[in-house]
């Protein structure tokens, strides 16, 4: 797999890179703190397909050289690895168990959730945040989701999640405080769910 990088042939990253990334930053925190709901992440460069503008600019803002990035199968392109490796500086590894961040394009085929990093117990930040591109917030099986930062409790419908991910994520969950985040991306719009929130069809 040859790691030269055509920079002519790359999607631009952020205008203002500091300004970009910061704004993105706080909007994840945002979605990190009031889990459930849709948060933009603005601005979006245009993305490498198939990635969405969210996941694009999430890595931006978030991956560098201390973060290996997992690229599921349809994303693990050379257009994809080049613009990840040109704009953010992150090393790509080929094994889900190893990554700091994982995105997931094709979510109906994505690997199960304890195929991902899930911490260490005296070490349990050392674990993966997934991206899931998902087709839309406005469809699917609806859930409940309820804990930290989440008042009472919150509807959640995501569209395009395979057969078994709630219970995954139920098992997940049973791990705390050990386990994954996800971060659902849909076109601009994100929703954060960290492994502290409880969910219930």
């Amino acid at each position: 797999m040859t790691t030269e990088i055509d920079s002519a042939k790359l999607s631009p990253g952020f205008k203002n890179p500091v300004l970009d990334s910061q704004s993105v930053f706080r909007a994840v925190l945002n979605a990190v703190s009031f889990p459930g709901r849709i948060h933009s992440l603005q601005p979006s460069p245009e993305p490498p397909a198939p990635l969405y503008p969210a996941t694009v600019a999430f890595c931006l803002a978030l991956a560098d050289i201390n973060t290996p990035v997992w690229l599921d199968a349809p994303s693990n392109r050379k257009s994809v690895r080049d613009f990840l490796r040109f704009h953010c500086g992150c090393p790509l590894t080929e094994k889900p168990e190893d990554a700091g961040f994982a995105v997931v394009s094709d979510a109906a085929a994505a690997p199960h959730l304890a195929a991902f990093a899930l911490g260490q117990d005296m070490f349990p930040d050392r674990s993966a945040t997934v991206v899931f591109q998902v087709r839309s917030f406005a469809a699917g099986q609806p859930v409940i989701a309820t804990g930290p930062g989440i008042q009472d409790s919150q509807r959640l419908t995501i569209d395009g999640l395979p057969s078994w991910f709630w219970q995954d994520w139920a098992a997940n969950h049973a791990c705390f405080p050990l386990g994954i985040d996800l971060l659902f991306a849909c076109g601009h719009d994100v929703i954060a769910l960290p492994r502290s929130i409880r969910v219930e069809a």
